[in-house]
């Protein structure tokens, strides 16, 4: 509903347009005022506030307001609000909070599973065949990857990590067909990624990439796994992106594990919870 919302934004009359702006910038509030306060916040009239709300495809601002409230009912709404310099620590909680729930909501809604089928079957069959299973990313996309050979390696998979440029360089050129690479990029315009990237294809190796679509790098891949949000990577750290691509590899990492099958995780997971007790205070 707010994507179809900023999607009429243009065509929309400059009061209309108003109430518009109202609504996404904070689209819970707006499903519980009455008209006569959304009339004074928009600054326009209230049946301005009726006109927009016909104008987007909806009977009326009852109709509106229901379909508003039911579309944020899982308590974010889609869209990313930036933090700004003279936020109080009180704005900042919430808008990252938020950015990062909405995020993943987001990612819930425009997720392909045809995608991740694809992943977990590359995965398996590199599995099956003992062949090499490697994660690649660079920056906060290398503590990622670093996560997932984490998670992989728990599963009782051979796996490996690598952030340093040099090093997955030399890595892709030793792969070969039936082994798998899955590499991690906000961007997906990491020059040392795509060189591995076309290097691990050149020698016939699988290559799953988790980053950005219409990104150089979502087009070099075999797999596209794509993770996309609103935030940018020239101000702050990419915080939501990190955290969806782990969101991702969780995903992938699931998938893999109900594939193996559980009669042969569970004796490997139990025993190695056991060998961990000694480790922690009781």
């Amino acid at each position: 509903m707010l994507d179809r919302i900023k999607a009429c934004l243009p065509s929309l009359a400059p009061a209309e347009q108003r109430v518009a702006k109202l609504v996404l910038s904070d689209p819970r509030s707006f499903a519980q005022q009455p008209i006569s306060e959304l009339a004074q916040r928009a600054h326009v009239s209230k049946p301005t506030v009726v006109r927009f709300c016909r104008s987007v495809g909806y009977d009326g601002l009852s109709d509106f307001k229901l379909k508003l409230a039911g579309s944020v009912s899982e308590g974010v709404p889609f869209i990313h609000r930036s933090v700004d310099a003279d936020d109080k620590t009180s704005d900042i909680m919430v808008k990252v909070i938020d950015n990062t729930v909405a995020a993943f909501l987001k990612y819930r809604n425009d997720a392909r599973a045809a995608a991740m089928d694809k992943a977990t079957s590359a995965l398996m069959q590199a599995y099956a065949q003992g062949t090499r299973i490697e994660f690649f990313g660079v920056g906060n996309s290398g503590i990622v990857a670093q996560d997932a050979q984490h998670k992989f390696f728990r599963l009782g998979i051979n796996t490996v990590a690598y952030s340093d440029g040099h090093m997955q360089v030399m890595g892709a050129t030793l792969l070969r067909p039936g082994d798998c690479v899955v590499i991690i990029s906000n961007s997906g315009r990491t020059r040392d990624l795509m060189d591995a990237c076309d290097i691990a294809r050149k020698h016939g190796a699988t290559t799953i990439v988790i980053t950005a679509s219409g990104s150089p790098l979502a087009a070099a891949g075999h797999i596209h796994l794509a993770a996309d949000h609103p935030e940018g990577f020239d101000r702050y750290s990419p915080m939501v992106s990190r955290l969806l691509h782990l969101l991702i590899i969780d995903i992938l990492a699931t998938c893999v594990a109900l594939a193996i099958g559980g009669d042969k995780l569970q004796p490997l997971l139990s025993e190695m919870k056991n060998n961990l007790r000694s480790k922690r205070y009781t």
